[in-house]
């Protein structure tokens, strides 16, 4: 593409929950050059918080699944959401409960304060953005992504704009690059094909009408909840909390509940040998699972002898992160079908090896299981149908007998569709079918990208300038940084995608970044003069502070010594022939910033540390 400036240039971000307002974030704060950021909505009320995070989705009693200190947006800042939480938030609509509350690194916080957590850091990035970079939130559902040679055309159903107007049937937007981040996809539970409209059925537990119904429901009533993961288990903490005495049932194919992270837990990445999961060749699933279940357990036992310190609970925790990198080599050696067949077998299990939930959500319940108040069920439904007196009846099919179980109410919470060719999505229907978008190969999940985002077609090419952040890349994360469950499209993945996607991004449209420079990248990196060697370490050091700033006359410093090494850079190249452009170093510079603020080899807090930033990123009063 032959970049032309005659025009500002435009970045359409479908999607403005968690994903989208992460990554427009991201770019208002790594513009150099004049920009505008479109982040559109299709349903405003989850505007800055999704479906995870919205207000009337999320009653109070609904809390992070993991610590409070790992929810930062932004993962060099790791203590940022903890320091707003304490100093920044608006307290005076919150109940009791949390309105003294004071938020601890390892401790729990509710998930609907999220929302506008998000809303403040958004906000907050518009005003210190550069000059000209600018944000338009804008309503409207995008249905199809018209791909031309070097830009694309977004077609958007009833676009409303900032500026008021009647809202447009159909519009389009002309973009230099779009970023999708449409969220989790809703499954179809065919088993409740019959009652999906029935008063007594909750299809979405995460909604204002779902809360709604498991608050009235009759304090004596039967209630069947379907899983028993996390979600469930914020179902059942509701009901608990407010008291409920009937019967709760909790039923799933699995059986399998989470675990609860010990009191002041600490994420940490533990070094550990790689896994010898597979001889010279594939054996078969079997005996895959045999190896698997030996290797894990002489890794756990590895690590309880030689990191004592570490609680029991958390020890698979460790295990399943440090088994990550090794994990593409060895699925990569797995055929297909038989990968497919061993996510959708061993999924479940890996969720519950891999995360564990906070003690104010599992304690309650746990508590409950062990008297009996809540009866768990490993089954899986085979049917609804409506009964008398506006009951539900579910048929339960495990390994012994068939059962019913006669419910007030039923709560699904029968997952995210992962296959997109099955998902109920205008705009990823029409990718798919136009060739735009492909289904994951290896995996069924998700679609196909390439390692910085960027949406591949039929022939394994980029098929525009269009870039995926979060859940639509979850097959991507499973083969490529040996991610599972929910990590393939969690907070922690999004901060990562979102960075590389914004970088990434500005690379291709700003004059700044000459990104044919892509040796020459590799070249600075590997190099062994030793002032270059340094020069590079530097610069790249400060590329990451820039990135990581967030008040505009801090970045200004950074970036001006930034500018002195690239020229430092260019002349110590030089002594071998004609020196690069300062595009090129620039670019070169920036991709290994991106990379550091990406490395998953760290947690958050040794990366803050490694990266020498802290006290260095001083919070906006």
């Amino acid at each position: 593409m032959v970049k032309s400036f005659d025009r500002f240039r435009r970045v359409v971000v479908v999607g403005a929950g968690l994903a989208g307002a992460a990554t427009a974030i991201r770019l208002l704060r790594f513009a150099r050059e004049p920009l505008q950021v479109v982040l559109l909505e299709r349903r405003p009320e989850y505007r800055n918080s999704g479906v995870a995070y919205q207000r009337e989705s999320n009653h109070w009693h609904h809390v992070f699944n993991i610590q409070a200190g790992r929810m930062s947006a932004f993962r060099e800042d790791v203590d940022d959401f903890v320091a707003w939480a304490n100093t920044e938030a608006d307290r005076s609509g919150w109940p009791a409960g949390w309105r003294d509350f004071e938020f601890t690194e390892s401790g729990p916080a509710p998930r609907r304060i999220y929302h506008d957590y998000l809303e403040s850091r958004l906000a907050e990035a518009v005003r210190e953005a550069a000059e000209g970079v600018t944000l338009v939130e804008a309503d409207g559902e995008a249905v199809d992504v018209e791909v031309f040679d070097g830009y694309a055309h977004v077609v958007v159903e009833n676009l409303a704009l900032p500026t008021g107007g009647t809202p447009s049937e159909r519009a389009v937007l002309e973009a230099d690059h779009v970023v999708l981040a449409t969220g989790l996809e809703t499954k179809y539970p065919a088993f409740a094909a019959e009652v999906l409209e029935h008063p007594a059925f909750v299809r979405s537990p995460y909604s204002k009408d779902g809360i709604e119904s498991v608050l009235t429901v009759p304090k004596n009533g039967v209630v069947a909840i379907i899983g028993t993961l996390l979600s469930s288990y914020d179902s059942a903490t509701l009901l608990l909390r407010q008291g409920h005495e009937g019967a709760i049932h909790m039923i799933s194919g699995s059986g399998l509940t989470p675990r609860t992270y010990p009191p002041n837990h600490r994420h940490q990445v533990l070094e550990l040998p790689p896994p010898q999961l597979l001889g010279d060749t594939y054996e078969g699933r079997e005996e895959f699972v045999r190896r698997f279940r030996e290797e894990w357990d002489r890794a756990c036992g590895l690590l309880t002898r030689e990191h004592p310190d570490v609680s029991p609970v958390v020890v698979t925790e460790r295990v399943a992160k440090s088994w990550e990198p090794y994990l593409p080599a060895i699925l990569e050696r797995i055929p297909t079908d038989e990968l497919r067949a061993l996510l959708d077998g061993y999924g479940s299990l890996l969720a519950v090896l891999r995360v564990s939930a906070m003690a104010y959500t599992t304690d309650i319940v746990d508590a409950a299981l062990r008297e009996g108040r809540v009866v768990l069920t490993t089954g899986r439904v085979q049917q609804i149908h409506a009964a008398a007196e506006g009951r539900l009846v579910l048929s339960v099919a495990g390994s012994g007998s068939p059962r019913t179980v006669e419910a007030d109410l039923v709560i699904s919470n029968f997952g995210r569709e992962s296959n997109y060719e099955r998902a109920d999505s205008t705009l990823w229907s029409t990718l798919l079918r136009k060739g735009i978008a492909v289904a994951h190969r290896r995996t069924g999940r998700g679609v196909e990208v390439d390692p910085a985002g960027r949406l591949l077609g039929p022939d394994g090419t980029p098929s525009g300038p269009i870039s995926v952040v979060g859940s639509p890349r979850e097959g991507d994360e499973i083969v490529r940084n040996g991610r599972t469950g929910a990590f393939t499209f969690n907070l922690a993945a999004i901060k990562n995608h979102s960075v590389e996607v914004a970088a990434t991004t500005l690379h291709r449209i700003e004059s700044c970044y000459d990104e044919r420079a892509v040796e020459l990248a590799e070249v600075l990196t590997a190099t062994a003069d030793p002032e270059l060697r340094e020069v590079v370490s530097r610069s790249v050091d400060l590329d990451v502070r820039r990135m990581a700033t967030r008040r505009r006359d801090d970045r200004g410093p950074h970036a001006a010594r930034l500018e002195a090494d690239i020229q430092r850079i260019r002349e110590l190249t030089s002594r071998n022939g004609t020196p690069p452009s300062d595009r090129a170093v620039r670019f070169a510079v920036n991709s290994a910033a991106t990379a550091k603020l990406t490395d998953l080899s760290v947690t958050p807090r040794e990366l803050r540390f490694a990266l020498g930033l802290e006290g260095s990123v001083e919070p906006v009063g």
